[in-house]
């Protein structure tokens, strides 16, 4: 395996979390939850998730200067993550207000503060650098960080908007689940897309044809919330190290198992090694 780290531009929240029996209707009050705060954001969770599973990672984007991101600062350093780019902005830390039921299926609204002040002016771009982006920031300033980085660029198209075609092309990877692969249709004409379908597994399409599919793995459901954000660190590191297409979603399906059986955000994770040997064990049987 390579020792390539991956760079994550993107999001910071404090994940502010009620767990209920199930999720409301509209209009609908449910009592008996309980409240649970920890670090979040789909840009942290990728630069946790890839600190983990290969030792380094690096975070570009923003908190602000108050307790909320302070403690972000210190959870992900405590990951192993380079936090020397990211910066203190007035506005308030970003914050996720989200709602899990038993199931582990969620309700989430973003309040984005200093993620809406995310900027790469500045930032220097290394060739064999991997940068993972996701649109919890704005799109803008991906455009801007497709235009400067000259690497392999890789996109986690969520939340699901419409997207400049520029940005389409520039993208080495694309990462969606099925609803946001529908409503996104400039995807149909991207080099490749990785699309995930919860417990049926994921899928890879090259230039809007099936190139691969990986089935899901089992897993015990507790929380929903990072496992996507893990599939995407770990799918990028696994293409990057050389893996073929299938192997690579086995892989990156694996790690999404784990972190779907656990409470965080940000789960612990194994080494990327592990869940590549364990996945070779498990085509051989």
């Amino acid at each position: 395996m390579t020792n390539s780290s991956l760079t994550v531009l993107g999001s910071i929240n404090l994940d502010i979390i009620a767990t209920a029996e199930r999720l409301p209707t509209a209009g609908e009050t449910i009592g008996d939850g309980t409240l649970t705060q920890q670090p979040g954001g789909k840009g942290a969770n990728q630069a946790v998730a890839a600190a983990r599973l290969a030792g380094s990672a690096q975070l570009i984007g923003a908190v602000g200067d108050d307790d909320a991101g302070r403690l972000m600062l210190e959870s992900l350093a405590s990951a192993g993550v380079d936090i020397t780019k990211v910066a203190h902005r007035s506005s308030p830390t970003g914050t996720a207000l989200i709602v899990v039921d038993a199931k582990g299926e969620n309700q989430i609204v973003v309040c984005p503060g200093a993620n809406s002040e995310v900027s790469v002016d500045g930032v220097d771009f290394a060739e064999d650098q991997m940068l993972l982006c996701q649109l919890e920031i704005g799109v803008d300033v991906v455009v801007e960080a497709s235009r400067s980085h000259p690497g392999f660029f890789a996109l986690n198209a969520a939340p699901a908007q419409s997207l400049p075609a520029e940005l389409v092309e520039r993208c080495d990877l694309v990462i969606v689940n099925e609803t946001e692969y529908e409503l996104i249709p400039e995807l149909a004409s991207a080099k490749l897309v990785a699309v995930t379908y919860g417990a049926e597994g994921s899928a890879l399409y090259r230039d809007g044809q099936l190139a691969a599919r990986a089935p899901g793995r089992k897993a015990k459901v507790v929380n929903t919330i990072g496992a996507g954000d893990a599939f995407c660190a770990a799918l990028v590191l696994a293409l990057r190290n050389g893996l073929a297409d299938e192997e690579a979603l086995g892989v990156a399906n694996a790690v999404g198992a784990d972190a779907v059986g656990q409470l965080s955000s940000q789960p612990d994770l194994a080494p990327l090694a592990r869940y590549i040997e364990d996945a070779r064990i498990e085509a051989a049987r």
